[in-house]
């Protein structure tokens, strides 16, 4: 019979913890590749595009990829989809968004440190924490009414 300590045993599990969260698997690799080019996505149009590139991949397996690419850090978790749906973002860096109310189209902004103080003084000198999410008409929607 052999014996192993609780430190062992420990040791062991955080090793294969480790090696589990920094597996890179192919679908991983494409969606990362993917949301580099679309720049926000939510599972099922990542499902749409990888289909074509992998037919068998399954909804399952995108789910579990960008949760795990979250987790790491490597894509960041986006402000929810005009249908409600989980949406991911390849930038990373804190910020803020516009989403058009009419396409759902987000994009990127920076815009808290210029309008903090004004709405912290407008909320009875609430403090702002967080980023924003600003809703309005893009310009292409804009255009077409």
């Amino acid at each position: 019979m052999i014996y192993i300590s609780k430190k062992t045993v420990y040791t062991i599990g955080i090793m294969i913890a480790t090696t589990i969260t920094r597996r890179q698997t192919k679908y991983c690799q494409a969606i990362e590749n993917l949301l580099a080019s679309l720049g926000h996505a939510t599972n099922s149009e990542l499902l749409v595009e990888l289909h074509k590139l992998y037919p068998d991949v399954s909804a399952t397996t995108v789910h579990r990829a960008t949760a795990r690419l979250a987790l790491q850090g490597k894509i960041a978790v986006a402000p929810p989809a005009k249908d409600g749906s989980m949406c991911y973002d390849t930038n990373v860096v804190p910020h803020d968004h516009f989403q058009c109310t009419s396409c759902g189209t987000l994009r990127d902004t920076n815009v808290k440190d210029s309008v903090a103080s004004i709405l912290e003084s407008s909320l009875d000198d609430c403090h702002i924490s967080g980023r924003l999410t600003i809703s309005g008409i893009c310009k292409q929607c804009k255009e077409n009414i």
